[in-house]
This record gives structure tokens, sequence and C-alpha cells, in this order.
């Protein structure tokens, strides 16, 4: 949290550090400008209160971060997403499942995980299509950041070989969500900080998904190796720290939205978002207790904090797997008492801008011949920004 309150109050700075100097030509055409002919307000349908320039920034913004995530998932499941997901509005658009040796250890999260998996990306093609329909339907430019899917996909046999928006193998994880909503007395709204459930995936660059069929195999017994075993297992820490993001990102910005009819959109679909995180907060409570390298996955209910090797009465509270509920803590003002809610929901620590920074300090913007991240920080940046401003208009 630290890095992101510093990038907010420097934003050339952030920027820099974001891009690492490498911003795409163009970059800066990409906005929630309305197209010529059209006014920045909008009749809304359902709402007296039309709908704003700030309303179809916060919109833009959100189709564009749905895309990176669809992105992100489309990886997911061509590698470890079932091979029949069964019956879906959104069919998905490519093969599932193409390596079993990976499902095999996302199985160990969970015997559903596969279907889980594909669900869970059908609804974020889903959000993403369906936030540009809106757009469209009101005259606001549609968003496609398709110009920077350069980054190389797993080499897995099957996989379709073409560029991809975010890089899965290089990950740096922050995985502090898991002790934030256990937590009594911090909020991360009121400056809380907390520890990572795996303190090891916050340090050095992993891979979630297998990088070639060399990271593939089973021995003679069908077993497979710790080390796609510790793949499988930072699969599942890292889903949590995708759709937690969404989480707080939707209320967030929803105190922001001015029209009724686009704050029904995002009371929708960051309710699916929860959905997701607090399943993937369960699951990843299973991962296997291994260690690859220097990733280990530590016994979170074994009564130590796996940061420091301390074993006070507070420890089991704060790491136990099946505490995945959000324990009553402190919010608006401390004087009202504790109660359970989603956090964080302000602006500097959950909002767009926030939200950009945590994506590409995770790595998944890096590019791995040049070890920078590509230029669409730059834009998700801008549109970030403009989300952030918005105000609402009474």
């Amino acid at each position: 949290m630290k890095k992101s309150e510093f990038a907010m109050k420097h934003p050339t700075n952030r920027r820099a550090f974001l891009t690492n100097g490498m911003v795409a030509a163009g970059a800066a055409t990409m906005g929630a400008s309305l197209l010529p002919g059209t006014s920045a307000a909008f009749s809304g349908d359902e709402d007296s209160a039309p709908i704003t320039k700030g309303d179809i920034a916060i919109l833009t913004f959100l189709s564009a971060l749905e895309q990176v995530e669809a992105d992100l998932w489309i990886q997911y499941a061509e590698l470890g997403g079932a091979t029949n997901q069964g019956l879906s509005p959104i069919d998905l658009p490519f093969t599932g499942g193409l390596a079993p040796d990976y499902i095999t250890g996302l199985l160990v999260l969970d015997g559903d995980m596969p279907q889980y998996i594909s669900d869970n990306t059908d609804d974020e093609i889903s959000h993403h299509r369906f936030l540009n329909n809106y757009l469209e339907s009101k005259g606001a430019k549609t968003v496609d950041l398709s110009r920077f899917a350069i980054l190389p996909p797993s080499q897995v046999t099957g996989v379709p070989q073409k560029g991809r928006l975010t890089n899965l193998k290089q990950l740096t994880i922050d995985t502090s969500w898991w002790t934030r909503y256990r937590s009594e007395t911090a909020n991360p709204d009121f400056g809380g900080t907390f520890e990572n459930a795996v303190p090891d995936l916050a340090k050095g660059q992993h891979p979630a998904i297998p990088v070639s069929d060399g990271d593939l195999g089973v021995d003679a017994k069908g077993n497979i190796s710790n080390h796609l075993q510790a793949i499988a297992n930072t699969a599942g820490f890292h889903f949590a720290f995708i759709e937690q993001g969404g989480s707080s990102l939707y209320p967030a910005l929803a105190q922001k939205v001015t029209n009724l009819e686009v704050l029904r959109i995002l009371l929708s679909i960051g309710g699916s978002e929860i959905m997701h995180f607090q399943t993937w907060h369960d699951k990843a409570g299973n991962a296997a207790l291994i260690t690859d390298g220097n990733l280990t996955f530590p016994d979170l209910n074994a009564g130590v904090d796996p940061n420091n090797g301390t074993s006070d009465k507070n420890v089991p509270d704060m790491f136990q797997t099946n505490l995945i509920m959000p324990e009553p803590t402190l919010f608006l003002n401390k004087k009202l008492g504790p109660v359970s809610i989603i956090r964080p929901t302000s602006t500097q620590q959950g909002g767009a801008v926030a939200s950009v920074v945590s994506f590409a300090e995770d790595g998944l913007f890096l590019d791995p011949s040049t070890n920078r991240n590509t230029g669409i920080v730059d834009v998700l940046m801008r549109l970030a920004e403009e989300a952030d401003e918005a105000r609402r208009k009474i």
C-alpha cells in the first residue's frame, strides 16, 4: 500500500515507474472522449439524471480493465479450463484444458477448478462485451486494447501462438488480501497494513501457467512434479488476487456515478466480482504444502505466522484457511463499531489508479524481451485518472 500511496502523490514518477520508459506511440489517443457530434450528457431511460462525462469515463476504464482480465483468464482456461464448459450464452472461442497435468495440480485445490476457471473466463468476456455495447449505445467510444497484445503465450502444445495483453509467467503476487479480510482492527482505508499469506510469492517472479511442455509430465506413479504443483498453487492465489481487486474497484467507482442506470451496471457487475473472489479465496486455502526452489507454500493452519515464525494467540485468526468470510472491522468512523464489509472502497486504496498500479506491480504487463512494461500501462493509467476524477453530480 505504501507504494500505491506514493504513486498517487507523484503522478509523473508513478507513470515513469510503471512504464519504465516504454510508452507506445499513439497511446495518448486512447481516452473517454465521445464520438464527434454527440453530447457529453445522455438522457437515461430510467433516470432523470443524465449520463455525465464522468460516468462515461468510469465505464470506459472498466471496459478496458475487463478486457485485460478476459485476456488473462483466457490463458488460464486454455491450459486449465474445462474441456466441456457446459451451456453458456458466451461460448469460449478456444479449446480449453490443453494441459491435463496442470489440471491435475489445480484439482488439488478443488475438484471443480476447471469448470470454475472456464466460468470466470466466460464472465470476464461478458463484462467487457457488455460495457462496450453499452458505451456504443450511448454514442461513446468503445475500448479495444488489442494493439498491445504483444506478449508471448505459453509454449505448451496446442496453445494458440498469438500475442497476449498479459504475462502470467513472471508474477510477483501480493497475498495480503488474505489477512486484510481477517483483521478486526485494521482497514486499508484507515491506513491499515497487512501481512502476506505466502511471503515467497511477493518476492521474485513466479509462473502461474506452465511455460512449455517441459513443465508437464508425470512420474511412474502418475504424480506431477513439485514444480508443476507450485505453478498450480501460484495460479490459485493469483485468481483471488485478481478478483479481490474488482471487488473493491466497482464500489469505489460507484460512489462517483451520477446516472442511476450506470450505477446499476456497476453494482451488478461488481457483485459478480465479489462472488469470484469468495470462490478463489476458499480454493487457495487448499494449496499443497510444498517447496519448489525458493518458493514455499506454508501450512496456514499450523498456528505459525509464515512471515516471522511467531505463534501468538492471534496468529490462527489471521491465517486459518477456513476463515474466508469478511471479518467485521472499522468502517467510516471508528465510533460506529466494526462491520463486515468489502475493503478497501476508497479511491486512493481501491480506485482505478490503484488498480492499475497493483496490476503493474503484479508483473502482468512485463515484456520478457525488454524486462519492461508494455505501452498498455500508459493507456490504462490515463483512463484510470479520468475515472478517478469523476464526481457525482446532484
